[in-house]
């Protein structure tokens, strides 16, 4: 292999498609640990309420 050859090898780019599809699971990921949060807080005010009444 001559020293030309080598050089030319063709690098494959990188797909953008990954990196967004990342970042939609994280944001959905991150959407349902709020609103899993946000029941948990809502249930504890209720059940306090509940409790006190």
């Amino acid at each position: 292999m001559t020293r030309k050859a080598a050089t030319e090898v063709i690098v494959p780019k990188q797909r953008h498609s990954s990196n967004l599809l990342g970042i939609a699971y994280l944001g959905t990921i991150g959407v349902v640990m709020v609103a899993w949060i946000g029941s948990l807080v809502w249930a504890t005010m209720a059940f306090f309420s509940w409790l006190v009444s």
